[in-house]
């Protein structure tokens, strides 16, 4: 009997712990990386290089004895601005699209209901901090090469971002000839030029990009440089052509 009142004991407050509701907020990221394929996992301490979007999942636990009826208050600030909440909603489940750099914080607050309908738990209890979740969107980054060597090498064949480039929320690139003729354009800061014109590989010699880009962190890039195309190919017609293609 002493045996069977010490187990009780010490499985009591376990049997009051289990009985105690919670929620396990989740917050799961979604983001394109550098090769178009979609990457997603928990966001959670995380410092990601792109704009991604972003599931907010409450995961609530609901004991006996309690509604399945919950309330819920998500908040969401920059972690150096707890006074400006970019997001408060009241769902179990919310979507949310980060667009901008900075370090952010998410809490989470729920009121649980007996079976009555008569507001019964809150989480956290009063005194308690609760569970916060925290992530990072690093600034952006863009810079290209001086020059390709289109010559089906797999090396330096096409002209596109460096590598390393993160935080592009909008982009636009125009390649030009030497008489400011448009041969090339994209709107992927995923594409690239192949060193082609109207499906011709254009001579070798001096060529000018132009690339409009906007940052998640609110830079503006305005990149303007002359690229060298070094193929060891120099023959064919005008150089650069004047027919336009784009991805």
């Amino acid at each position: 009997m002493k045996r069977f009142l010490m187990l009780f004991a010490t499985l009591l407050p376990l049997m009051a712990w289990a009985q105690i509701p919670e929620v396990n907020p989740l917050c799961t990221y979604f983001l394109l990386n550098d090769k178009g394929e979609e990457e997603t996992g928990d966001a959670n301490g995380q410092t990601l290089n792109m704009p991604f979007r972003i599931v907010l999942t409450a995961n609530p636990t609901i004991p006996d004895g309690f509604s399945s009826q919950v309330w819920y208050e998500w908040t969401m600030w920059k972690t150096d601005e707890p006074e400006n909440i970019i997001l408060r909603r009241n769902e179990e489940t919310v979507e949310y699209e980060i667009v901008e750099s900075g370090s952010y914080t998410v809490r989470l607050r729920a009121i649980f209901y007996g079976e009555e309908g008569v507001e019964d738990y809150e989480f956290p209890s009063e005194g308690e901090d609760g569970k916060y979740i925290s992530f990072t969107l690093s600034n952006s980054q863009l810079e290209f090469p001086n020059g390709i060597s289109p010559n089906d090498d797999d090396r330096n064949d096409v002209l596109k971002p460096k590598d390393g480039y993160k935080g592009i929320v909008s982009f636009h690139a125009v390649v030009f000839n030497r008489w400011g003729q448009k041969i090339y354009s994209w709107d992927d800061v995923r594409g690239g030029w192949n060193g082609k014109s109207g499906g011709k590989r254009v001579k070798d010699g001096v060529y000018f990009l132009h690339v409009t880009a906007k940052g998640s962190d609110g830079v503006n890039y305005n990149i303007k440089k002359a690229i060298n195309v070094i193929s060891g190919y120099n023959n064919g017609e005008n150089e650069g052509g004047t027919g336009e293609t784009g991805e």
